[in-house]
């Protein structure tokens, strides 16, 4: 079966997105990140344009697609815990500074 990623969209923030999540969730690393060959509608020529990282070993991308997206519940991920003191742990680490 091929190999699913899952993209999350951002207006300029994908970089900063990334590290956040690899900041709460353990054994998580950016792998890569690409810069924009050309100007686009999005980044230009030089930015951040995607943003290649693992959250508990499994594979996601951050695009920089230049506009606002609006949140949606269209995506959710769901994390099994052990017990409440996990629970915890995330929902204190996911909202870390305004989140919602």
């Amino acid at each position: 079966m091929a190999e699913m990623t899952t993209c999350l969209w951002f207006a300029t923030q994908a970089e900063q997105a990334a590290e956040f999540y690899c900041s709460v969730f353990p054994d998580s690393r950016v792998v890569a990140v690409d810069t924009s060959p050309v100007d686009t509608p999005g980044p230009k020529a030089g930015d951040v344009l995607t943003v290649e990282f693992e959250l508990d070993g499994r594979p996601f991308i951050a695009l920089n697609g230049g506009s606002d997206p609006e949140y949606t519940d269209a995506v959710s991920l769901e994390i099994r815990c052990a017990d409440q003191a996990e629970i915890d742990y995330y929902w204190n680490g996911l909202l870390a500074g305004g989140g919602r």
